[in-house]
């Protein structure tokens, strides 16, 4: 990346400056180069001047000088500039920039991939939403993050495994299994209710009659008697299948989808990883339960592992979980995704990995905030206690799997979002999705409509394309390397959707400002041979971001 090269410029003019005796000598700390917010101060922008001029006891923008003075020549930079109160400036030379447009097509679908973390194994653990009921709306959020997460850790190198969680033991399963019994009971005309605390949504009357379909009354007991547990795992088999195709119709697939019972079963991790614990002097007993004494690591208090009736907490489960994924399987980096509701199960889950051998380094846990479902200024409604959710599937097939991706990884996942539903079908500018899309298919048509006109690409003299609109949009499609790598160390997906914004925008300005098919053939091949790159790189975003690249809208 340029940004690379830049920022090894400044650290081979610190180094020359210090050895002129230009500027003392000391240790400085590492370079950071960013892109200034006004066209006219640059492509790049250093301020170490500004950082070491307590180390140099020198004003600032004597540092930027004297630093100026002993940047190396660079063929991608035409000029370096200080500007108060102590940055160095950075102009790209219009040729060089030019000529990255080849490169770009060149590459095409790997376009901004590189090999940076080849061979490390990362693990994406996301959504993972109890199978007692189908998907909801704020689930579809962590699996935007989560998979478009993927895609992107996938272009730098990482073998990337995506994972499901299935939550299929304990409390909650054993009242969904009693709750379906209840529904299947009813279907057969037995005046039955559904337990206290149990599942009152249509959902299960659904997944009662489908019992009833595949199995008809092999489940059905006297009446006063409890139902069969395996009709439990039935259901819950059931709406994971539910679960599965939902997330599928959103372009969200699993490599692996993980049972909860698997940790429990014999030859899994879960009694193992307990009496590790035990050797490890990290249990303790007392009010009948067994608890984790954590606070011999760092925490600020214990947690129980073993309920006073003998069953295991999610916090047990967890640290069998993460033991698995560490040391069983062994990744080297492991991304939970969360709702913003679990931030205060973070750092204790840290301490579980660090007790039972993993890496708690190596574990991310990225939070999301909750979503706000709207229509146009008024939010929808819906009532938990009645059993009335809006179903991830609800808005998929009311706004497309596009819009609906799209939407879900605008916002950083640290804010919380309005969803509008509205916008989400406007077939406008101001649909961020459709204004992406469309850049994607006007593109594709005015290539079209060239090739139609025998006009092409070959031979173009992209020299050729010094307009102010040209230079800006190449420019552009430069920094979705920059964007990747950023999205992978900051965990932070929204920034592809910003850029896929920014980049639709610069090409509709050029479009507007620069005619592409003209009576100039020279003019013509070159600007063609800058839509074709312009294609690759919103087509790479796109695709990234798990959404379509339509060549007609």
């Amino acid at each position: 990346m340029i940004r690379d090269e830049i920022r090894t410029l400044v650290e081979q003019a610190l180094a020359a400056a210090q050895g002129a005796g230009d500027i003392p000598q000391f240790a400085a700390p590492e370079v950071t180069v960013e892109h200034p917010q006004r066209a006219e101060h640059g492509d790049f922008s250093a301020n170490l001047p500004l950082r070491i001029q307590g180390l140099a006891k020198m004003k600032a923008i004597e540092v930027a000088e004297a630093l100026r003075r002993h940047v190396p020549a660079h063929g991608a930079v035409s000029e370096v500039t200080v500007a108060p109160p102590g940055f160095l400036n950075f102009y790209l030379d219009a040729g060089w920039v030019t000529r990255q447009i080849a490169p770009i097509i060149a590459a095409g679908a790997d376009y901004a991939s590189t090999d940076q973390f080849a061979g490390q194994r990362a693990q994406i653990e996301y959504v993972s939403a109890n199978p007692t009921g189908p998907i909801h709306v704020g689930n579809g959020r962590g699996a935007a993050i989560g998979s478009t997460l993927a895609n992107v850790m996938r272009s730098v190198g990482y073998e990337v495994e995506q994972e499901y969680y299935v939550n299929d033991a304990g409390t909650q399963v054993a009242i969904f299994g009693r709750t379906l019994y209840a529904r299947y009971q009813q279907l057969f005309g037995r005046d039955v209710e559904i337990p206290e605390n149990g599942y009152p949504g249509e959902y299960m009357v659904a997944l009662a009659n489908a019992v009833k379909d595949q199995h008809g009354d092999a489940y059905l007991r006297p009446e006063g008697e409890d139902g069969d547990p395996e009709l439990g795992q039935i259901g819950i088999d059931l709406q994971v299948d539910s679960i599965r195709n939902d997330l599928s119709g959103m372009g969200v697939d699993y490599d692996v989808w993980f049972s909860e019972r698997s940790l429990m079963s014999e030859g899994g991790p879960y009694d193992g990883v307990l009496e590790m614990l035990r050797e490890q002097g990290y249990v303790a007993e007392r009010d009948g339960a067994v608890w984790f004494t954590s606070t011999e690591v760092g925490e600020s208090k214990d947690n129980v592992l073993i309920r006073s009736d003998g069953q295991p907490t999610y916090y047990a489960t967890d640290i069998a979980y993460h033991y698995d994924k560490f040391v069983t399987r062994g990744f080297d980096r492991v991304i939970d995704i969360w709702g913003a509701d679990h931030q205060g199960h973070v750092s204790r889950v840290k301490a579980g990995v660090g007790a039972v051998g993993g890496d708690p380094e190596a574990l991310d846990i990225l939070l999301y905030q909750l979503v706000t479902l709207k229509r146009g200024g008024e939010v929808v409604m819906l009532s938990k206690r009645a059993g009335e959710i809006v179903t991830l599937r609800d808005v998929i097939d009311e706004v497309g799997a596009d819009a609906t991706r799209f939407f879900f990884l605008s916002p950083s996942a640290n804010q919380a979002m309005d969803f509008d539903l509205d916008l989400a079908k406007k077939q406008s500018d101001e649909n961020p999705v459709y204004y992406v899309q469309y850049a994607h298919a006007r593109i594709a048509g005015i290539i079209d409509k060239a090739r139609e006109e025998s006009r092409s690409s070959e031979g173009a003299d992209a020299s050729l394309l010094t307009h102010e609109a040209e230079q800006a949009l190449v420019r552009k499609l430069l920094l979705l390397p920059e964007v990747l790598e950023t999205v992978v160390e900051d965990l932070a997906p929204h920034h592809l959707a910003h850029y896929a914004q920014e980049l639709a925008q610069a090409f509709h300005t050029f479009y507007t400002q620069c005619r592409v098919i003209t009576d100039d053939d020279a003019l013509t091949s070159a600007r063609l041979l800058l839509l074709e790159a312009a294609r690759v790189a919103l087509a790479r975003t796109l695709t990234l971001m798990g959404i379509s690249t339509p060549d007609q809208m």
